[in-house]
């Protein structure tokens, strides 16, 4: 093939799932070229973790969106991410953090999350694998949950090919060109481009002439062995914001994720026995029958972030046929929603999802500094992005 109506790079979450969105909203044909194989970054090595609780207007929208797309895949497209409806409940432990909740709570509320308020005997009644007596109480949400990750590479695989979309695995990008893409194996043609990549986004952008501050940093996830405790109706999902730390129930054991807020942005894979050390000690204070349990799994991804820790979703600068999407270090919780306002913007330069107006390229300054204020409900990342 060397033309199409639209070219989108990467097969992760977002760029996958742009793909198919294109191919529904009517464009004859539509290319995904991705350099490895479908799914094999960080799309397939996630958490899974899918929340309406964000922190900002943006992140509860995109969130509300991607879980609505994940309850109606099997009538869509056949096959499903595995959305599981399990709770969840973020602690809150200083006066401070119930005071940021309580805010959070009431902006979350307005735009129709079932969220809640549980004092301090409902927490520990919700969670009953909690040490009691921990918080200060927290916020719970029921219908949160989460996906399993390879199983939502899979839904996106079935997507593309039945949707018709032409899957170019092992082809990566070169650059754009007059009316088009360079790829390694050739030029397409293309009236749109999509440039997704997650933490591979600012490279991605530089070989298109773009300066995306998008950065990677290494995200460690392990589970626990089986115990009757931890049975799923026992342990809804927790996000303990201080300290970095999330968990949620997997196999009859627990599933827990951490991010260094120390770690230096890059694309290290190997597990930090230290720092997980200190995570399993910070969880065996909370969550005390992990103290004495093995480890069944244990592994180590590079994960996407933006300096703010929002979404890109844009046009790019001066191209208004290119136009550039990331998750910001959240493609499970919101990808599909990111993917289809993207698939939007990119076929009219606006999309019902929400407000894409703030999220471009433009809020950055030379420095890579937003003008938008951080999300305050998001993983440890770095404050600096990526080196060139």
């Amino acid at each position: 093939m060397t033309s199409a109506d639209a070219v989108v790079v990467g097969g992760g979450t977002v760029g996958a799932w742009c793909a198919y969105f294109l191919r529904q909203a009517g464009l004859s044909r539509v290319v995904l070229i991705e350099k490895g194989r479908l799914g094999q970054g960080a799309s397939s090595r996630a958490a899974g973790v899918v929340r309406m609780q964000g922190g900002t207007p943006e992140a509860v929208l995109l969130g509300v969106w991607s879980r609505q797309f994940y309850l109606r895949q099997r009538d869509e497209i056949g096959t499903d991410s595995g959305f599981t409806e399990q709770g969840y409940l973020i602690p809150c432990f200083t006066e401070a953090d119930v005071a940021a909740a309580r805010e959070r709570m009431a902006m979350q509320a307005g735009l129709g999350v079932p969220v809640r308020w549980l004092d301090p005997r409902e927490v520990d009644q919700v969670n009953p694998t909690l040490a009691p007596g921990q918080t200060l109480g927290g916020t719970f949400c029921a219908q949160d949950g989460y996906i399993t990750p390879p199983r939502n590479v899979a839904a996106y695989t079935v997507a593309l090919l039945r949707s018709g979309v032409e899957v170019l695995e092992g082809v990566a990008f070169r650059g754009l060109a007059p009316g088009g893409v360079d790829t390694s194996q050739d030029r397409i043609d293309a009236g749109l481009v999509v440039l997704t990549g997650g933490p591979k986004l600012a490279k991605v952008g530089r070989l298109a002439g773009l300066r995306i501050p998008a950065g990677g940093v290494r995200h460690q996830v392990a589970v626990t062995e089986q115990h009757p405790d931890l049975d799923p109706g026992r342990v809804p999902m927790v996000f303990d914001l201080a300290a970095g730390l999330y968990w949620r129930p997997e196999e009859g054991g627990l599933l827990f994720g951490m991010s260094n807020p120390d770690e230096p942005p890059g694309e290290n894979r190997e597990v930090d026995e230290a720092y997980l050390a200190r995570m399993r000690a910070r969880l065996a204070d909370l969550v005390p029958v992990t103290a004495r349990l093995g480890l069944r799994r244990i592994w180590a991804a590079t994960i996407d972030y933006t300096p703010d820790h929002l979404p890109i979703i844009g046009r790019a600068p001066g191209l208004d046929h290119v136009t550039v999407a990331s998750a910001g270090g959240a493609g499970m919780m919101w990808g599909p929603g990111v993917a289809r306002a993207a698939a939007d913007v990119a076929l009219t330069g606006k999309t019902d999802v929400l407000d894409v107006s703030s999220l471009g390229l433009d809020r950055f300054d030379e420095a890579g500094h937003s003008r938008l204020a951080t999300d305050p409900i998001a993983l440890p990342f770095p404050e600096r992005i990526s080196a060139p």
